[in-house]
C-alpha cells in the first residue's frame, strides 16, 4: 500500500525523535498563517505530517487540484499573488572573459524597475547553439568570496558551460555583488525578491538568442536548492531540477529567504518542502542528500513520498536520489559530480572531453577560478545606472 512506508518509518524514528501529541504542530487548525522555520517539527513527527497529506488525495487529478493550492498558498504567502507584471529586463551583458571552452561574462538585469539582479553568464565556446539554460542559485556562505563567488559555483557553471549550455549565476538578496553594491540580506521582502528574481532569470535566459528557452533548468544548493525547488514548483518552464541538501520534510530552512513568511501552513492548507519539491512532477528531479545534515532520512522518507506523486503522473522514474551517506551539508565536488550526469541525459549535453575515461568523473581542472574584483557588474570601467534603487529600499510589486 501507498501509505505501507512511511507507517514503518513513523515507528522507527518515533524511537530516536521526540514524539508530540496526535497532531502537534503539524496541524493546520489554528487560525491565521503559521511560521514554520528551521527544524519546525521532529522527524517522526514530519513521517506522521505526509501521511496525513498523502491522505487527501488518491489519484492524479486529486493531486493536482492540491498542487494547485499549493502554489497559490506560496505566492500568496510570499506577497506574489497576482503574480506582477514583467517590466522590462534592461539586460546589461559586458566584461567579457574568454577560457578554454567556454567564456563568461559580467550582468545583470531589473527584476523590477530599480531593482538589479546580478550575476555571471556562463555560455560554451567553439560550439553551435542554441543550447540549453541553466540557473545556479546559490546558499548562505558568506564573505568576500561567498554566494557565486565561490570556486564550487565557479566550477559548476563552468563545466556545464564547457559541455554546451548556458548558464546564469545570480546572487541573492545582501550577498556578492549585491552585498557589495549596499543591499542587505536581512531585508524584509528577501524570500519576495529572491523567488521574483529567479522567476526573471528564466525571463533572462529565455531573451537570450543562443539559449533554447524549451530547454530550461536550475540546480542549487541549500539556500539555493530552496530556490531550485520553489521555483520549479510555481513555473513550469523549468524543466530539469536538481536540489542539492536541501529537501527535507521536518526542516523548513532556518532563514528568513527560506521561511520567514508564510508559505508552509495557514488554517486552509499545511504543506512541507518535500510536498512542494513533488510539484516538479513530472518532469525530471535529482533529488541529491547526504547523511551529514536534514536531507539524512532522504532515501527513506522524502524520496519515496516524492515518488508516490511522480507515480500518479505514471513517471516513477523522473525522480532520482543521489545519497551519500558520510558527506557534509554543501555542493562539494562529490555531489556536483552527481549532478552533471543528470544534465547531460536530460539536456543532451556533450560530456566528450570533460569525463576521465579512466574515472569516470567529470574533469574540471580546465575550469579558470576567476577573481572578485574579475567577477564584479560595475566598476570604474562600468558604471552602475543611475536610476537603480537605493540599497535597503522597499520595492514595489503593484504596478
Amino acid at each position: 500500500m501507498r501509505h505501507q512506508s512511511f507507517v514503518i518509518l513513523a515507528i522507527f524514528l518515533a524511537t530516536a525523535a521526540t514524539v508530540l501529541a496526535a497532531d502537534g504542530k503539524s496541524t493546520a487548525k489554528e487560525a491565521g498563517p503559521t511560521l514554520c522555520v528551521g527544524n519546525y517539527h521532529s522527524e517522526a513527527d514530519a513521517v506522521r505530517q505526509l501521511e496525513r497529506i498523502s491522505a487527501t488525495y488518491s489519484n492524479l487529478q486529486q493531486w493536482q487540484q492540491r498542487a494547485d493550492r499549493i502554489r497559490h498558498q506560496i505566492l500568496t504567502g510570499m506577497n506574489l499573488h497576482p503574480l506582477p507584471e514583467r517590466t522590462p529586463l534592461n539586460s546589461i551583458i559586458h566584461k567579457k572573459r574568454e577560457h578554454k571552452g567556454y567564456s563568461v561574462e559580467s550582468a545583470a538585469f531589473e527584476a523590477r524597475p530599480g531593482f538589479l539582479v546580478y550575476g555571471s553568464l556562463y555560455r560554451p565556446l567553439g560550439r553551435k547553439g542554441p543550447f540549453p539554460g541553466i540557473l545556479c542559485p546559490h546558499g548562505h556562505a558568506r564573505g568576500r568570496e561567498g554566494g557565486r563567488l565561490r570556486p564550487d559555483q565557479q566550477h559548476r557553471c563552468a563545466t556545464l558551460a564547457r559541455m554546451g549550455a548556458v548558464v546564469f549565476s545570480y546572487d541573492m538578496v545582501g550577498f556578492g555583488d549585491s552585498e557589495h553594491y549596499g543591499w542587505d540580506h536581512k531585508h524584509e521582502q528577501a524570500l519576495t525578491l529572491q523567488t521574483w528574481s529567479s522567476i526573471r532569470a528564466l525571463d533572462f535566459l529565455q531573451s537570450l538568442a543562443d539559449v533554447n528557452d524549451q530547454q530550461l533548468g536550475v540546480t542549487g544548493c541549500s539556500g539555493g536548492g530552496t530556490q531550485t525547488f520553489l521555483l520549479t514548483a510555481l513555473d513550469q518552464r523549468v524543466k530539469v531540477a536538481v536540489p542539492v541538501v536541501m529537501v527535507s520534510a521536518h526542516f523548513f530552512g532556518g532563514c528568513h529567504c527560506e521561511s520567514g513568511m508564510p508559505i508552509h501552513k495557514t488554517a486552509e492548507l499545511e504543506t512541507n518542502n518535500c510536498e512542494i519539491a513533488s510539484l516538479a512532477a513530472p518532469r525530471p528531479i535529482l533529488l541529491v542528500s547526504v547523511g551529514g545534515d536534514w536531507t539524512k532520512n532522504t532515501p527513506q522518507v522524502e524520496f519515496p513520498y516524492i515518488q508516490s506523486v511522480y507515480k500518479l503522473h505514471e513517471a516513477a522514474t523522473g525522480v532520482e536520489n543521489t545519497h551519500f551517506p558520510d558527506e557534509q551539508h554543501g555542493y562539494q565536488v562529490k555531489k556536483r559530480q552527481a549532478m552533471y550526469p543528470f544534465m547531460v541525459k536530460h539536456f543532451g549535453l556533450d560530456s566528450g572531453g570533460i569525463v576521465d575515461k579512466a574515472t569516470a568523473q567529470f574533469d574540471e581542472s580546465g575550469n579558470v577560478i576567476e577573481s572578485v574584483n574579475t567577477m564584479r557588474v560595475f566598476d570604474e570601467n562600468h558604471p552602475m545606472p543611475k536610476h537603480v534603487l537605493k540599497p535597503g529600499s522597499a520595492v514595489a510589486f503593484v504596478n
